[in-house]
């Protein structure tokens, strides 16, 4: 039997209020009707193709019902590229002032690179970043 060929086609995040959920990526550029807030699965092509869903808890529990939320720290985290070192600042303090939980304050990254964590409603980690060489 050939082995067939994959690809990464989606990422799924499980939310338990989809319209705090999409007000959060919004606000990280994501284009989301407003519509989608009272939907139990919503999703998005991203640039590239990649699929971006979002479900309830109930849709999932309603496939999977011994599923339980991870514990212990962010299941999993998304990266969004800032354009700049100065716009990872700004975008934190967009979030942050918007009354979003700071995990990481803006630093400067060993790695070359300006670097940032705030947590969604869920508590999922989400990095900000960009270059340090791009001020």
């Amino acid at each position: 039997m050939t082995t067939p060929r994959v690809h990464l086609d989606l990422i799924g995040l499980v939310v338990a209020d989809m319209g705090k959920a999409l007000a959060f990526y919004r606000r990280l550029g994501l284009e989301l009707p407003a519509s989608a807030d009272a939907e139990p699965h919503v999703e998005l092509t991203l640039p590239g193709g990649l699929r971006l869903a979002f479900d309830t808890t109930d849709v999932v529990r309603s496939f999977d019902p011994q599923w339980s939320p991870a514990v212990g720290g962010p299941a999993m985290s998304l990266a969004f590229h800032c354009g700049s070192a100065a716009g990872v600042d700004a975008v934190y303090e967009d979030l942050v002032g918007a009354g979003y939980r700071s995990h990481r304050q803006p630093w400067d990254a060993f790695w070359g690179q300006r670097y940032a964590q705030v947590l969604d409603p869920d508590g999922n980690s989400v990095d900000l970043f960009a270059s340090l060489a791009d001020g």
